[in-house]
C-alpha cells in the first residue's frame, strides 16, 4: 500500500560514492556549516572563541562567507538585520559562556521584531553538561536556561550526529511564523572530533504556511463589509510576510483609513489619500481609532507603544490578525485569526469581495469617507506640532529623508531622532526603516546598518544613533572598513543620553547619570579610517547625500540639541 506523502528515499548512484568516500580531515564542526549550507545558507556572522574553533575551522572549508563583529552583541544585531532584509534565518556562530551571554540583548530584539536569527553556540565538552560544576573555562551551570525565556527555541547537541537533525530543526523554527531567533548548542569535543560521517546533502526545512480559518475570515469579511468606520492597524507583520499590495487592496476596497505602527514602517504608502501615517503617540489618532465601529489590525499586538501606552480604549469591533499565537487577544478582545498577514489578507480581500461585489460608497454616504477621516486627523497633528516649537527637529528629520535614497535601508537606534522617526519619518517603501524599538536596547543602528549592507550591497545604507547609543557599537567601524561596506553613520552628539535626561527632568525636576564624556567622534572614526564630518542642520542634508554616495562607510556627526514632541497619551 502506498501513501500521497511516500517518497523515494533511495540514495542516487553519485549520491552513494560520495558518502562511501567522505573528504578526510573533517570534524564536527563541518557537519554544522555543512547543513547551514545544505540549508540554503550563504552567509555568516560571529565572532570566534576558544571552545568554538572546531566550527570555525570549518569555515575554511565551506564555501560560507563569514562576517566577524567585534563584539557577539554587535553579530547579534547585524545577524538581525541581515534577517529582515532577506527573511532568510541568518546564521550566528558564539562561543561558550561571556560570549553567548554578550549575544542576549540582540536575541532579545530579534525576539521582539520577529527576526530570524540561528544562534550556534559551543559548549563545554559534553562530560561538563547537565548542572555539575566540572571547572571548564566559561562553564555555566546551564548555559541554555539563560536563552529559554529570549529565544523561540532551544536545541542542545550532545553527539556528532544530531548536528545535522537539530541545526535543521532550529532552521525551520526560525522561519515559521512568527519568525524568531532560535538557539543550538554543540559541546567542543564534539566539535572538534574528527568524523567520518558522509558530508551532509541538501535538506529541506521549509516551514508550513500558516492558514487562516475559513469560518474566521468569512465572519471577519462580513464584520468589514457592514463597517461604517472601518480603520486598520498595519504592524511588522505586514512588512515582514511582504503583504503591503494586499493591504492597500483591502484598505482602497473598504475605504478605511490605516495607521501604520512603528515596527510596520513602510506598510502602507505614507503620502495615501487613506494614510494615517504613524502619529501613534497622539491622542487624535488614539482618538480615531477608538471611533472605528470595526478596527482591523493585522501583524501587531497591540503592545505599548502602539495602544499609546495601553490608553487606547476600542468601542468597536476588533479584528486581529496575527501569526504569534500568544499575542491573539493578549491586550484586546477580538475576533482572533491565527495567520500570516499575507494570506489571511489575501483571503479578506477575496471574500470581501464576494460578500461585497458593488461599491459601498452610497451606503456610507452619512458619515465621513476614509479620506475625509484621515486628512482630518493630519491637520490635527501638523497643528499640535506646529504649537509646539520644534522646526529643529523637523528641519534634521527632513534633511535626513531629502538625503537618503528612496529604496535606500535606514537603522535607527534608540535616540530622540529616532523616537521622532517612529511617527513622523516616511519610509516610502516596505522593509526600509527598522529600529530596535522593539526591545529598546542601545547600539543597535551601526551594527544593523552593517548586516544589511552584507545582504544587499547595492544600496547604500544609513545608520543613526545619538552619542550614547554610538559608544555601545563604535569598535564596529573596524568591522565597516574591513569589508568596505557601503554605510553612512549619523551621530547625533548632545552630550547624554538625550531622551532619558528627558524623561528624569520631566519627572523629577532635573537629570542624573544623563551626561557624558564623549570621544572627538570624528578623529576617532579617521583612526579606523573612516571619512568623517561635522555637519550642522543646515549643511545636514547635503553631507549626508555626499557621504551616502561615497564608496565604503562613513561618518556624519550632527551636534544637536534635539527634543522630543510633547506626549499626548497622558
Amino acid at each position: 500500500m502506498t501513501h500521497d506523502h511516500d517518497h523515494d528515499l533511495r540514495p542516487t548512484r553519485a549520491q552513494i560514492d560520495a558518502a562511501l568516500n567522505p573528504p578526510p580531515g573533517r570534524n564536527g564542526g563541518d557537519l554544522v556549516v555543512e547543513t547551514l549550507q545544505g540549508l540554503g545558507a550563504t552567509t555568516v556572522f560571529g565572532l570566534p572563541g576558544q571552545h568554538a574553533l572546531g566550527m570555525f575551522d570549518a569555515l575554511r572549508r565551506s564555501s560560507l562567507r563569514y562576517v566577524g563583529l567585534r563584539v557577539e552583541n554587535n553579530a547579534g544585531f547585524a545577524a538581525d538585520a541581515y534577517g529582515r532584509i532577506t527573511g532568510e534565518a541568518a546564521p550566528l556562530l558564539l562561543s561558550t559562556g561571556p560570549g553567548a551571554l554578550t549575544s542576549l540583548p540582540a536575541l532579545q530584539e530579534a525576539a521582539a521584531a520577529s527576526a530570524p536569527v540561528i544562534a550556534i553556540s559551543s559548549q563545554v565538552p559534553a562530560a561538563g553538561l547537565g548542572g555539575g560544576r566540572h571547572g571548564y573555562l566559561h562553564e555555566l551551570r546551564d548555559q541554555k536556561a539563560s536563552f529559554r525565556d529570549v529565544v523561540k527555541s532551544v536545541h542542545t547537541v550532545r553527539t556528532a550526529s544530531q548536528i545535522p537533525s537539530a541545526v535543521s530543526a532550529a532552521w525551520e523554527s526560525a522561519l515559521t511564523a512568527p519568525h524568531g531567533p532560535v538557539w543550538v548548542e554543540v559541546p567542543q569535543d564534539v566539535l572538534i572530533a574528527p568524523t567520518a560521517l558522509p558530508v551532509v546533502t541538501a535538506m529541506d526545512a521549509t516551514p508550513r504556511d500558516l492558514l487562516p480559518r475559513p469560518e474566521l475570515t468569512a465572519a471577519a469579511a462580513h464584520q468589514l463589509c457592514g463597517a461604517e468606520r472601518p480603520a486598520i492597524v498595519a504592524g511588522g507583520g505586514v512588512v515582514r510576510a511582504d503583504a503591503s499590495g494586499k493591504l492597500r487592496a483591502l484598505a482602497e476596497r473598504l475605504d478605511a483609513p490605516v495607521v501604520t505602527t512603528f515596527g510596520g514602517k513602510g506598510a502602507f504608502p505614507w503620502e495615501h489619500p487613506l494614510s494615517l501615517q504613524s502619529w501613534l503617540e497622539d491622542r487624535h489618532t488614539t482618538d480615531l481609532l477608538e471611533d472605528a465601529d470595526v478596527l482591523l489590525v493585522v501583524g501587531s499586538g497591540l503592545g505599548e507603544l502602539t495602544s499609546n501606552y495601553h490608553t487606547f480604549e476600542p468601542r468597536g469591533r476588533v479584528i486581529q490578525i496575527e501569526a504569534d499565537l500568544g499575542k491573539l487577544e493578549s491586550n484586546h478582545a477580538a475576533l482572533g485569526i491565527h495567520a500570516d498577514a499575507r494570506i489571511a489578507l489575501s483571503a479578506l480581500l477575496e471574500t470581501v469581495d464576494t460578500l461585497a461585489p458593488r461599491a459601498v460608497d452610497g451606503r456610507r454616504a452619512p458619515v465621513p469617507s476614509g479620506t475625509e477621516r484621515a486628512s482630518t486627523l493630519l491637520a490635527k497633528v501638523r497643528e499640535r506640532i506646529a504649537s509646539q516649537d520644534l522646526a529643529l527637529e523637523q528641519k534634521v528629520l527632513a534633511a535626513v529623508r531629502g538625503a537618503l535614497p528612496d529604496d535606500s535601508p535606514s537603522f535607527w537606534d534608540m535616540t530622540i531622532l529616532a523616537y521622532w522617526a517612529w511617527s513622523a519619518f516616511d519610509a516610502r517603501n516596505p522593509n526600509t526603516m527598522h529600529s530596535a524599538q522593539g526591545a529598546g536596547g542601545l547600539g543597535y543602528g551601526l551594527p544593523a546598518a552593517l548586516g544589511a549592507a552584507v545582504a544587499d550591497p547595492g544600496r547604500p545604507g544609513l545608520a543613526v544613533s545619538g552619542d550614547g547609543g554610538a559608544m555601545y557599537s563604535i569598535a564596529e567601524l573596524a568591522t565597516a572598513k574591513q569589508y568596505d561596506l557601503p554605510v553612512t553613520w549619523l551621530i547625533v552628539d548632545d552630550g547624554g543620553y538625550g531622551i532619558l535626561r528627558e524623561y528624569m527632568t520631566d519627572a523629577f525636576g532635573e537629570a542624573t547619570a544623563t551626561e557624558l564624556a564623549r570621544p572627538d567622534f570624528v578623529a576617532l572614526a579617521e583612526s579606523f579610517g573612516v571619512p568623517a564630518v561635522v555637519t550642522t542642520p543646515g549643511t545636514l542634508r547635503e553631507d549626508l547625500a555626499d557621504s551616502l554616495a561615497r564608496s565604503g562607510p562613513s561618518v556624519v556627526v550632527l551636534p544637536a540639541l534635539l527634543r522630543m514632541f510633547a506626549p499626548t497619551h497622558l
